[in-house]
């Protein structure tokens, strides 16, 4: 490699350790590292700034705007009880309607905002039904980060595959002829509830009457709650419209975001919604600031050709044998997301793959075998995903205790192997091995 690609790669390697270790602030350090890599010449910073995807930058806004009204309308505490009711007293089944729950509010909601949502709801429940707050806040968080992969609005990572590789919203159902991310994901997800429920949650008491417990939840405003939930929807829909509209996804959610907002500032005391100023305060700015940091890194790799070099160093092994290709990248990358950021390493190898793509080698299973590994596996430690620090925090404050490392991972890994294997299997037939013959 020439000295300047040599450059970016330390600089990048660097940031990177730093953000693991969180020596100093994550974002903090995301962003010294770009201004390293401007002012040492790996690029300028008119650069930097072209490489950020503004429009995935506009859709986290809008929808964690948005989220952060849904989160405010009691919506989330009335589902809980519904999962209740639902349990029939059943304090294992409970857990897992509420992580059931917890993954499908994630497709449509950022994971942090998730966890923030349903954690402080499935507590008192936790409570009344004598069971320990670290499992059930732990399988949250797990349900949360799975689950975010399987449309392109709810995470981060496949709004990065629809930058890199131009997937559209419905290609995260059916794509090719064949079911892709939604449909894979939730049978891997309902398969890897019940492998959970079996491990650790099968054997807890009955609760006989549960309206002895007293919990009830009401929603405060109908009308304020109707708004948030049509609008969110709403929105939802027309980005899935997003081809037939012919403008940008984040355009769409920023639209939806905007229109929201003058919608309920317009019926004012009759919703009693949150102000504006408010609910700008609660967005989660780092996080942000990171992602913008992390497309600008990820760039620095790009305009110094390390990631066109990177495919096609792994060129032979997929001409060799696709399947093994595959089930390489798979594997590998499970256990580095779980030390990881996933983020930085799904941008990073998405466009790898799009390079050897480029190559002659068919890129599409290779998208989703590393979309799903870099999801599922960073559920195995709190490095791989910020979700997770989250969910055990909220744990360790309720139960006025300090959470080990072999109590977590006594959670985590048999979650994060099940649900690995069973995607990987379904991926495989589904994906890989008809573009290996």
């Amino acid at each position: 490699m020439e000295p300047m690609a040599w450059v970016a790669l330390v600089i990048f390697v660097i940031t990177i350790v730093v953000v693991i270790s969180n020596v100093i602030d994550s974002t903090l350090a995301a962003l010294i590292g770009v201004a390293v890599m401007v002012w040492v010449g790996v690029m300028t910073e008119v650069d930097a700034f072209n490489y950020v995807d503004w429009n995935v930058m506009a859709i986290l806004v809008a929808i964690w705007l948005i989220a952060g009204y849904f989160g405010k309308s009691g919506v989330p505490s009335w589902l809980s009880v519904q999962a209740l009711k639902l349990s029939r007293g059943r304090p294992g089944l409970l857990v897992m309607i509420l992580t059931f729950l917890a993954g499908v509010i994630s497709m449509f909601v950022d994971n942090v905002v998730t966890i923030l949502m349903m954690a402080p709801v499935a507590l008192p429940l936790a409570r009344a039904m004598k069971l320990p707050a670290a499992p059930v806040i732990l399988m949250i968080g797990f349900g949360a980060n799975f689950m975010g992969t399987a449309l392109i609005i709810g995470d981060l990572p496949p709004q990065m595959l629809h930058s890199v590789a131009g997937a559209e919203f419905f290609d995260f159902i059916w794509q090719h002829g064949r079911p892709s991310s939604f449909p894979i994901l939730m049978v891997t997800f309902v398969v890897t509830l019940a492998a959970m429920y079996a491990y650790g949650f099968r054997a807890r008491a009955r609760v006989a009457n549960i309206d002895s417990l007293g919990i009830d939840a009401k929603i405060p405003n109908r009308l304020f709650a109707g708004v948030v939930v049509g609008w969110f929807f709403g929105t939802v829909i027309a980005m899935s419209m997003r081809e037939f509209l012919g403008v940008k996804l984040g355009f769409i959610a920023m639209t939806g975001a905007l229109s929201l907002v003058l919608v309920l500032a317009f019926l004012g005391s009759r919703v009693k919604a949150p102000s504006f100023e408010e609910m700008i305060q609660e967005l989660d700015w780092r996080a942000i600031f990171f992602y913008i940091a992390l497309f600008a890194l990820v760039g620095g790799l790009e305009k110094t050709h390390i990631l066109d070099k990177l495919a096609e160093a792994m060129k032979p092994l997929f001409a060799q044998s696709y399947a093994l290709g595959a089930t390489v990248l798979y594997w590998v990358t499970i256990p580095i997301v779980g030390l990881v950021e996933h983020d930085a390493y799904i941008l990073t190898f998405l466009y790898t793959i799009r390079d050897l793509g480029q190559a002659g080698i068919e890129p599409w299973p290779l998208y989703w075998m590393l979309l799903w590994s870099g999801t599922l596996g960073s559920n195995l430690t709190v490095a791989g995903a910020p979700a997770l620090y989250v969910a055990l925090s909220l744990a360790e404050k309720e139960e006025g205790r300090k959470v080990s490392l072999r109590e977590f991972l006594a959670w985590s890994v048999p979650f994060t192997l099940i649900c690995s294997f069973v995607c990987y299997v379904l991926g495989m037939l589904i994906w890989v091995l008809p573009y290996a013959r």
